[in-house]
């Protein structure tokens, strides 16, 4: 398919940069357009002359920028044939998204600790889905608790990990965050205990219907117990939201004994436990076990940490009649996920271990990699997690949001610790996610060194 000059001119848009050599930023234009959809991949682009004439450049800033895509993967020329648009393969299979490693404009955005899809097993199963989905397509479409392959695999899933669970205990949702939505819609806490730091969309739903936050601190040492006793008594008959495994952000994996705790402080208070799951898979200890879950929790799960976020597919694990009541609510429908995603889910979860061997593998080096960069510093301390995407630093003299504004002079953009604080608190502590590959993390300590001068 071959894309016309005037076409590509408007996919384009206004591309010239300030101060930066026209082929760079023809060049950096058109891998944007690409990952934007504006130019889609295997499209031919016009002859040289014929773009040069059209962006108003010479022939030779055509060639130079043609090059430089050439050199980075992103366009393919053969021999006497039109150059094409492709998506470069390293670009295809990191793990980090081309928006946390700079690739796509002047910034480095790791202000979210996310994950590319895995390409080549994300394609494959949706060919494989859309293959097999005319008797789906032949259905009404309409919202239900979710497709029962995919329900009998998450099932299948927890029973696996010790956990007996039926199809009929998993209700599946557009993401994780919509099951939250869901069970606080259900709820209706007046009050909610929460860590602090936790992630900072868990604390925009939870506040959504005003409910009251009570904090109870996490390090990356664990959970205190005396503060969990006490939010537990303030949250008394309402809601507790945790992250129990490889929490977010310190990383912090909950020991056996403070689940049973956790446990026996629920049925004291009558407090509805809500223990999001999302990180489960991102083991990273060298013999990856999973542990025993809270006794009693309501559980939130996701894809998005373990294959992609864009894979919108979260599940609450929960009791039959819990679930049942949970789908009655008129906000079931609107957070449920479409079918022909569930049906792409379903393949994934299928073979998922193939993915994760993968990513806990390239996860353990470069989480390695940067302790290794960021160790023995006095203008910062941190422990190594045992799992998750990020390290959590605390600084010891300069507050995180100074850090956080010069590091972004440098193209380099962080969550500072209040966004993940309940209470504002945490001002000296600092997300730095390890997702990208091991050159941008190099950067990216340089770039930290800088900004903590004096």
């Amino acid at each position: 398919m071959r894309i016309g000059d005037e076409q590509l001119v408007r996919a384009l848009g206004p591309w010239r940069i300030p101060d930066a050599p026209l082929s760079a930023a023809l060049a950096q234009a058109v891998r944007e357009a690409v990952l934007d959809g504006r130019v889609r991949t295997g499209s031919e682009l016009p002859a040289e002359r014929r773009l040069a004439t059209a962006l108003g450049v010479s022939r030779g800033t055509v060639t130079a920028a043609l090059d430089r895509l050439r050199n980075s993967g992103w366009v393919r020329t053969r021999h006497g044939s039109a150059s094409t648009v492709q998506l470069p393969p390293a670009a295809a299979e990191r793990i980090a998204p081309l928006s946390a490693t700079g690739e796509t404009g002047s910034v480095t955005d790791l202000r979210r600790a996310v994950p590319a899809a895995p390409q080549e097993a994300y394609l494959a199963a949706t060919r494989r889905a859309v293959e097999r989905a005319a008797p789906l397509l032949a259905e009404h479409g309409e919202p239900g608790p979710g497709l029962p392959e995919l329900r009998a695999l998450i099932a299948a899933r927890y029973s696996r990990e010790g956990l007996a669970t039926r199809p009929e205990h998993i209700l599946v949702t557009s993401g994780a965050r919509a099951a939250l939505t869901l069970l606080t819609a259900h709820f209706k806490p007046r009050v909610a205990a929460v860590e602090i730091p936790t992630f900072f969309d868990a604390l925009r739903v939870l506040r959504g219907p005003g409910t009251r936050l009570v904090g109870l601190r996490v390090t990356t040492d664990g959970w205190d117990l005396n503060q969990l006793e006490a939010a537990f008594t303030a949250a008394r008959g309402h809601l507790a939201y945790l992250v129990p495994d490889f929490h977010n952000p310190t990383g912090a994996f909950m020991p056996q004994h403070i689940r049973r705790a956790v446990a026996d402080l629920a049925t004291q208070n009558q407090v509805t436990i809500v223990a999001d799951e999302t990180m489960r898979d991102l083991d990273l200890r060298d013999r990856p076990e999973p542990a025993p879950r809270i006794r009693g929790a309501v559980l939130i799960g996701s894809t998005s940490k373990a294959i992609w976020a864009g894979l919108r597919i979260g599940w609450i694990r929960a009791t039959t009649p819990l679930v049942s009541r949970l789908q009655s609510n008129p906000l079931a429908g609107p957070l449920s996920a479409p079918p022909m995603q569930q049906l792409v889910a379903a393949e994934l979860l299928g073979d998922l271990e193939t993915v994760l061997h993968r990513r806990r593998g390239e996860l353990r080096r470069q989480r390695d990699h940067l302790s290794k960069l960021l160790a023995d510093d006095n203008r910062w301390h941190f422990t190594v997690p045992p799992g998750g995407l990020a390290l959590w630093l605390h600084l010891t003299a300069t507050p995180a949001d100074t850090i956080v504004e010069r590091v972004g002079k440098s193209g380099v953009e962080l969550a500072p610790g209040p966004r993940f604080a309940a209470d504002a608190t945490l001002t000296h502590h600092l997300r730095v996610p390890y997702t990208p590959p091991l050159d941008v993390l190099n950067r990216v300590a340089t770039v930290l060194d800088m900004a903590c001068r004096d």
